[in-house]
């Protein structure tokens, strides 16, 4: 059959797509991009709040409607939205054909063959085996490596859990070869993720093995470049920042967590760290690491937050301890222990409060951008605009939520050394 791959959510879910695609396309099934040419769509869904599950419902119903004008026979549902309402989804959502749990991504080949309505849904904390094959959709030169499924953290706010199960490391030896397989694709950047990156190993080795598994990563001559997403900050030791800072192939990047300054809130949250220590290992990461870039991610509006709370998140937003700083509006959800909790403000709040962060964030991040003029830096070039021009991204940048560079010349796949001539907020000129 012709199939069509639509991969909604985090890059997590990415990376799932991307190995449907390779079993699809060895059991001999053709990729097509053409949803009027496709007899049969597969759509990876994302749960993870409820503007995500209303993204994933409307998609689904958006296709559906190619069975009545196109050439569609099949729709196949996967990812967080048949894995949390399985029934209800197979219900309400006459035009599915049959879904695939979250997990259970190695059976999308059975399920496209299936004749019949049926549910690939088994148990949250199944893991299937990592396998070869997979198809990259972001391009020849990076690549998003999963080294983990699930989590175990039970944040306040977060339905991943009880979605996605317990945490499951995947096996160093599987990865290796899944990033071998990547670099001789022509991948140059590994970027790690998982709900939880930090604590990799634990559950497979009795400790944690994050800095083992980079060491053996950086033996892969291919590769360049590896980044670290989703790292807790009560679980960043002091072995993987001396991996960091001295491994010359691991960005000197490191996306840290934390959703909140203050320690009333971040207990009301689960979060397992507070405001002195956030403060302290960020001053530890730029002494050990003084060219590093640090991202975090905020939440406006949880249960409780005071005025006075808000308030005390706003300076510490202010003193410019972050490159980039990601601002998300308090999401309740159903089945999470924060959606009982009393003291939930008003949707008109939330999203004011979330608004006022995110402008002080570009106030006070924009400043550590425009210190990068003159700077020397690597650049990844990735691609060409329609008017010709050439842009990338710096060590100091992750996809889709750190900017790009622009410069003046090279070719689409190579790492060129630059000099940043000018910024624009978190844009990046280079020469």
């Amino acid at each position: 059959m012709k199939v069509l791959m639509v991969s909604l959510g985090c890059d997590k879910n990415l990376v799932d797509s991307e190995v449907m695609l390779g079993l699809l396309h060895k059991a001999g099934h053709e990729i097509t991009n053409d949803e009027h040419e496709a007899e049969a769509v597969v759509i990876n869904t994302c749960a993870f709040i409820k503007d995500a599950q209303e993204e994933s419902i409307n998609t689904i119903i958006e296709y559906g409607e190619l069975k009545k004008t196109g050439s569609l026979k099949k729709l196949i549902v996967t990812g967080c939205l048949s894995q949390r309402y399985k029934d209800d989804i197979l219900a309400e959502l006459p035009e599915i054909d049959t879904i695939v749990g979250a997990a259970n991504y190695d059976a999308i080949v059975d399920a496209i063959s299936s004749e019949e309505k049926h549910s690939f849904v088994t148990d949250i904390n199944y893991m299937p085996e990592t396998v070869g094959g997979r198809i990259v959709t972001t391009g020849a030169s990076m690549a998003y490596l999963k080294i983990a499924e699930g989590c175990g953290k039970m944040c306040t706010y977060c339905a991943i859990p009880y979605i996605r199960g317990k945490y499951r490391s995947i096996p160093m030896e599987q990865l290796l070869a899944s990033a071998k397989e990547l670099a001789a694709q022509g991948v140059k950047e590994l970027i790690l993720v998982a709900q939880e990156t930090t604590l990799y190993g634990v559950d497979l080795y009795g400790e944690k093995t994050l800095s083992k598994l980079l060491h053996e990563l950086c033996k892969i001559e291919e590769i360049q470049w590896i980044r670290l997403m989703y790292c807790y900050p009560e679980e960043i030791t002091d072995e993987l920042i001396d991996t960091i800072a001295e491994e010359e192939k691991v960005c000197h990047y490191l996306d840290i967590p934390i959703q909140h300054s203050e320690d009333p809130v971040l207990r009301r949250m689960g979060r397992r760290t507070c405001k002195k220590n956030i403060v302290e290992l960020i001053a530890k990461l730029r002494m050990r690491i003084p060219d590093i870039a640090i991202r975090t991610t905020l939440i406006a509006g949880f249960p409780g937050e005071t005025e006075d709370q808000f308030e005390e998140l706003c300076d510490f937003v202010s003193e410019g301890l972050f490159d980039y700083i990601g601002v998300f509006a308090y999401s309740r959800e159903e089945g999470t222990t924060a959606y009982e909790l009393p003291g939930q403000i008003d949707e008109d709040i939330k999203a004011e409060r979330a608004q006022i962060l995110r402008d002080l964030a570009d106030a006070s991040c924009t400043p550590r951008i425009a210190q990068r003029v003159g700077q020397e830096m690597d650049v990844l070039v990735e691609g060409i605009e329609e008017d010709g021009q050439l842009f990338g991204r710096a060590m100091c940048q992750a996809p889709d939520v750190d900017g790009e560079t622009y410069l003046t010349e090279g070719n689409v796949g190579d790492i060129v050394r630059v000099r940043i001539a000018d910024t624009l907020l978190y844009e990046m000129e280079a020469e």
